[in-house]
């Protein structure tokens, strides 16, 4: 399997503006390919012909034979991935599965993020070393802030720049067997906004999502973008200035703050998932569709539902936890985890709850059998029951 461990750099001034020039250097072979690619597919439009249409490799030999004289004083690994992920995008794009994956586009200097990845980089002495370019003389191996915790063949390294600096994703395959659970211990996972509910062998337990700290921070996000607007409006055709530049600075560096604090409570608490419990079961929820609501959209976003789902995935294939994918449609919040019975029609609890038996959104009253419960360690009760059935 492969891991990644993303480590912060700390290179000198010449590597720097090396970096920059591979930032720019990616950024031009992604569009340069992405233009080749259109031409190729309008001129098999135009002949008639399925065998011009094309690929990674057609693409790839293009831009190699067709290279000017300074891009071989460049990394040619950047221009091979570039062409890589570029075709890896209209794999996506054309993937059943992935409905809502967007067609290719060119990428802009303003508002695309500053990377570039290297399948030939190596870390000796907890210092990263990238491919030497032909003809360059001063090359800087790069120092870490930790070492890898990974140990394993490095596939490649992405660099990427931040608001507080430059950072590196090492791609390690680790061969390592997996044991599987014997699968005894069951917990199922309600998502809310702005919680989690989940069960463990003390009890019922809650997770917040958004702690005073987050909410801080979005009022000071929300200050920055009125005051970032107001100078786009004031002057549009020269608002770039300095106090422009410093404010949309600490907007960014506020958005790394709420980035990393949200992976962190994510991280911690699918660790402590995946380590106290054999099976898990969490719900299959149609983000893209819950945020279309324009009352709850922002609050769903900063929910997590989708990135909990997608580390919960890989973590539970690291640990060997077996991981209940629930239907979507399953109505674990209407069905009575007592005597299975489903409220449907004018009984169904609502956001706001029921106002025809009068019951509020965090409480759950059965009408058949007479239970009442909080309506979190409902759902959470049928999602166990869901995943010991299946």
């Amino acid at each position: 399997m492969i891991k990644t461990h993303k480590i912060k750099l700390y290179p000198n001034a010449t590597m720097q503006r090396a970096f920059q020039r591979l930032f720019d250097y990616r950024r031009y072979c992604y569009n340069l390919a992405l233009e080749t690619w259109n031409s190729m597919y309008d001129e098999s439009l135009l002949m008639d012909d399925k065998s011009l249409r094309p690929n990674e490799r057609k693409v790839r030999n293009e831009l190699v034979n067709n290279k000017q004289d300074w891009q071989y004083r460049l990394s040619a690994r950047v221009l091979q991935l570039a062409v890589h992920d570029l075709a890896q995008g209209w794999q996506n794009f054309f993937n059943p599965q992935m409905p809502n994956h967007r067609q290719p586009r060119f990428k802009s200097k303003k508002r695309s993020r500053n990377t570039f990845t290297t399948d030939r980089a190596q870390v000796l002495n907890n210092r990263l070393r990238l491919d030497r370019p032909r003809g360059c003389t001063s090359w800087y191996d790069i120092r870490m802030a930790e070492s890898v915790r990974w140990i394993g063949q490095l596939k490649t390294a992405t660099v990427v720049e931040e608001a507080d600096g430059y950072y590196v994703a090492l791609a390690v395959e680790v061969y390592e067997s997996v044991t599987i659970k014997n699968g005894h211990v069951v917990t199922g996972v309600d998502a809310n906004i702005a919680r989690f509910d989940y069960r463990d062998a003390t009890g019922y337990q809650s997770v917040s999502t958004m702690t005073a700290k987050l909410l801080r921070l979005y009022e000071r996000i929300t200050h920055y973008q009125r005051l970032l607007a107001r100078k786009r409006l004031a002057n549009p055709s020269h608002f770039r200035s300095h106090n422009y530049c410093a404010t949309r600075a600490k907007l960014q560096r506020d958005y790394q703050k709420v980035t990393r604090i949200q992976l962190d409570l994510l991280h911690k608490f699918t660790h402590h998932l995946v380590q106290a419990n054999d099976v898990v079961a969490i719900e299959d929820l149609d983000n893209l569709h819950m945020r279309m609501n324009k009352h709850l959209a922002k609050n769903l976003h900063r929910s997590l539902f989708g990135r909990f789902k997608e580390i919960m995935q890989y973590k539970c294939t690291w640990n060997g936890v077996k991981l209940v994918m629930v239907d979507r449609f399953y109505p674990s919040t209407q069905r009575c985890s007592q005597c299975t019975f489903v409220k449907t029609g004018a009984d169904k609890i609502a956001l706001e709850g029921n106002r025809l038996h009068r019951t509020g959104h965090d409480q759950y009253m059965c009408y058949q059998c007479g239970a009442n419960m909080r309506r979190d360690q409902n759902a959470v009760e049928n999602l166990i029951q869901y995943a010991m059935v299946n």
